[in-house]
C-alpha cells in the first residue's frame, strides 16, 4: 500500500531501497526556505541497521503490512521452537529474532505473536504482563520504611528486577515483559 512521505507514524513498516524498515521516530520539519519533510529514522528489520531519511511530501512509499499469528512456545535448544495456534505446523526461530533480553520470559506454552513478511518469521511479540515467582529476595532492612522503598529480588527465570518490601521469596508477581519492572502482586 503507497503512503504519503508524511504519513508515515511510528511502528510503520515500510519497504525502501529494497529492505524492510520499521520506523523508530518520526518529527515533521518545515524549514524557513523550502517545502516541509518528514524526518525518519528507520531501523532495519533483518540486521538492525539503523538510517535517517527524509520524505517530502510529494513522495510516495511502500507500507507493507505484516501477518500476525499467535503461536505457543514448545522448547527451547540452539533454535526456538513454536507450534502455530492455527494449523499446528511447528516453527523453528534463531534466538535472535526474539532478542536476548526477552528469551527468559519465554514459559512453557506461553502464547506469542509472530510476525510474517511472505512467509518468512520477522518479530515476535511477547505478552505484555507475565505472571512469575519469586526465586529469592532480600530481607527488609529496619529504617527503610518508606512508601517508594524497592529492594531487589531474583525472579524464577534468572531476571533481576526491584520488587516492594513486601514481597517475599515464593511470592508470585506479575512482571512488565518490555522493561523487567514489578506491576504487582499476582492475584491467587
Amino acid at each position: 500500500m503507497k503512503v504519503d512521505g508524511n504519513a508515515i507514524k511510528i511502528g510503520n513498516i515500510i519497504e525502501h531501497q529494497n529492505r524492510l524498515w520499521r520506523v523508530v521516530k518520526t518529527q515533521h520539519v518545515k524549514p524557513g526556505k523550502g517545502g516541509a519533510y518528514n524526518q525518519v529514522e528507520l531501523k532495519d528489520i533483518r540486521n538492525g541497521t539503523k538510517m535517517n531519511e527524509r520524505f517530502r511530501s510529494s513522495e510516495t512509499i511502500e507500507k507493507v503490512r505484516l501477518e500476525q499469528r499467535s503461536h505457543q512456545y514448545l522448547y527451547q535448544d540452539d533454535m526456538v521452537h513454536f507450534l502455530d495456534q492455527e494449523n499446528f505446523e511447528q516453527i523453528s526461530l534463531d534466538p535472535d529474532i526474539i532478542g536476548e533480553d526477552f528469551l527468559p520470559y519465554l514459559q512453557d506454552g506461553i502464547i506469542v505473536e509472530v510476525e510474517f513478511y511472505e512467509n518468512e518469521a520477522l518479530s515476535v511479540t511477547l505478552p505484555e504482563l507475565i505472571t512469575l515467582k519469586i526465586s529469592e529476595a532480600d530481607a527488609v532492612v529496619k529504617g527503610q520504611t518508606a512508601s517508594s522503598s524497592y529492594k531487589p529480588a531474583t525472579l524464577e527465570n534468572g531476571v533481576k528486577t526491584l520488587v516492594p518490601q513486601y514481597i517475599d521469596t515464593d511470592d508470585m508477581v506479575v512482571i512488565r515483559t518490555s522493561d523487567g519492572s514489578f506491576v504487582e502482586r499476582a492475584k491467587s
